[in-house]
């Protein structure tokens, strides 16, 4: 499948002898940056209106707790119409959220977040995406009694389309993500596959498509590769920069994305 990808972190148990020291590397640390995590999620069938945005910094890689960011001003204006929603702090969370919210396919959305002196801001459209049709399972090409996932979906042949998956299993700690793009597909059904060792009788995991745009699909491409290869301290082979800008301070820099996206979830259980 053409730019399809897939992260998933393993943590590995290291044992050393009696005759091996442990060493610490002193790793830089510099100043903390706002981490925006804004994904506004709009399950088909449902009204959309429940939605949350998280503030965080970010902070040193040894440290064991994230710094959330709390007293914040969050809101997002629907640019075609005007309309503002504004997203309210659950106190001392770090967690805004808003329960009016009111999404349109294809409107146009701009973040606004004013934290420490700070404006930040970002658009993005809200992205349709097709319904899941079937979810089908065989046997694993690597034996044992592990399976393959198979996830069918059509394409709208009328558009160009990217999508992201992403799956949320019951023996897994963190989510596996995915993208992909319709340009040898377009307007047939396609499958998305998906394996894991784990994935045996009695396992279950949860599908999700996103319709995705294709600025934010680039920018999980780039995530991906570097994620992917070279273990926790390989050098990124650039600067992977999301769509929030400062426009109070535009050296100081956030990290994060905004997007808007259409989904559809599905729960399997593997036979």
């Amino acid at each position: 499948m053409k730019n399809l990808k897939y992260i998933s972190v393993i943590l590995i148990a290291l044992f050393f002898t009696s005759c091996e020291d442990v060493i610490d590397v002193d790793l830089p640390t510099g100043e903390p940056k706002l981490v925006v995590d804004a994904s506004i999620n709009w399950q088909l069938g449902t009204t959309g209106n429940e939605q949350t945005i998280k503030l965080t910094t970010s902070t040193g890689y040894y440290q064991p707790t994230v710094p959330t960011v709390s007293g914040a001003t969050v809101f997002v204006t629907n640019t075609d119409t005007n309309q503002v929603f504004d997203f309210v702090e659950t106190i001392g969370t770090g967690q805004y959220v808003c329960s009016t919210f009111e999404p349109v396919l294809d409107g146009n959305y701009q973040l606004t977040v004013i934290t420490g002196g700070q404006t930040y801001t970002a658009t993005e459209k809200l992205m349709s995406v097709v319904p899941i049709d079937k979810i089908e399972q065989k046997e694993a090409p690597f034996g044992d009694d592990s399976v393959e996932i198979n996830v069918f979906f059509t394409d709208n042949g009328a558009t160009d389309d990217f999508y992201m998956f992403r799956y949320i299993t019951s023996f897994g700690a963190i989510p596996n993500y995915g993208v992909s793009d319709d340009e040898f597909f377009q307007g047939n059904q396609f499958n998305d596959v998906y394996f894991n060792e784990e994935l045996k009788p009695g396992a279950s995991f949860d599908v999700t498509i996103f319709g995705v745009s294709e600025q934010f699909y680039n920018y999980m491409n780039l995530l991906l590769d570097i994620a992917g290869g070279g273990g926790p301290f390989a050098t990124a082979p650039a600067k992977v920069k999301g769509n929030i800008l400062n426009t109070t301070d535009a050296q100081n820099t956030a990290f994060g994305y905004f997007r808007l996206s259409q989904t559809d979830t599905r729960n399997y259980v593997v036979e």
